[in-house]
């Protein structure tokens, strides 16, 4: 399996990864509504065979209120198809993402996610650091992982994703 960036001719397929992982077409929309915002992506798919079976972005994300303001990826969406899941794509994704985040010089990654998936990863609940959600959503779904050691040790807020994700 390949994990690698996304090309021109790999939208419709991500267009469909998503609507088949998900119930709804909300995270297939975000993906499109995100690419064409021309904000800063990490857009990442996993190739078996040459077939594209899943995919994982992140975007740019901020927290109010924080002085100094580290540079954070938000971890959404990530699918793989319905036929390839609990095979560890997924995992290679999250991974592979990281090691992109890291190199791409952020200093943490957040998620809102399933708080008995992400920790194996190194993501603890973001409340941890005084970090919370700007959605309501139970605390332990909020997570973050820490790219450099120490880089959210002065962090207090709320985190803020891009405002396409309070448009869909």
């Amino acid at each position: 399996m390949i994990i690698r960036e996304e090309r021109a001719e790999d939208i419709e397929r991500i267009r469909c990864i998503n609507s088949e992982a998900f119930d709804t077409e909300t995270e297939a929309k975000l993906v499109d509504t995100l690419r064409q915002s021309g904000i800063l992506l990490i857009s990442l798919v996993a190739e078996k065979d040459g077939e594209l079976v899943g995919h994982i972005l992140f975007t740019p994300v901020s927290i109010n209120d924080s002085k100094p303001m580290p540079s954070i990826a938000g971890l959404a969406p990530m699918a793989v198809l319905p036929s390839w899941q609990k095979k560890g794509i997924g995992s290679r994704l999250v991974e592979e993402g990281i090691k992109y985040c890291r190199q791409s010089g952020y200093s943490a990654v957040v998620v809102l996610g399933y708080p008995e998936y992400y920790p194996r990863f190194g993501f603890v609940p973001s409340v941890r650091y005084g970090i919370k959600s700007e959605y309501d959503v139970p605390d332990n779904v909020v997570m973050i992982k820490e790219l450099k050691k120490g880089a959210l040790a002065n962090c207090r807020g709320t985190i803020k994703y891009h405002k396409v994700f309070n448009q869909l």
